[in-house]
């Protein structure tokens, strides 16, 4: 598959040009795997103080293919799974890993956590994502 995939600095979640954003800022400690950490205010909530789950899924996607793209795999989500295991309170950092596990041909099987400070998993999720050639 080849696609046209710019990046105007204005994802939701990594952007940095985008002021309503997270504005993430990742690590990369070692090859095959990303951190962040993030503090998730008022706005990203579901339930009174409770993390919308869709923000925690979301952010987990995210660990997974933009680890892809800093290794040079430029990649696509195609299939994401997400377990929320325990609320994630709104003001509480929540630590962020992603993973690429192994590479099938086009495919990289990817997973990520978020946990509290405690080191207590609040989400975790498993992806498929799928390798594209960037046009020239």
């Amino acid at each position: 598959m080849t696609l046209d995939l710019n990046d105007d600095h204005m994802c939701y979640v990594c952007g940095k040009d985008n002021p309503q954003g997270f504005r993430l800022d990742f690590q990369h400690p070692e090859p095959g795997v990303l951190t962040a950490d993030v503090v998730f205010s008022k706005h990203h909530q579901g339930y009174r103080d409770i993390v919308h789950g869709g923000m925690m899924s979301m952010l987990l996607d995210e660990m997974m293919v933009n680890l892809a793209w800093k290794e040079g795999k430029p990649s696509v989500t195609g299939e994401l799974n997400v377990r929320l295991k325990k609320p994630a309170a709104v003001g509480e950092k929540v630590f962020f890993e992603g993973r690429i596990d192994r590479e099938e041909s086009r495919l990289l099987h990817t997973s990520a956590t978020a946990k509290n400070a405690l080191g207590e998993i609040l989400a975790s999720a498993t992806a498929v994502c799928v390798r594209i050639r960037q046009k020239s």
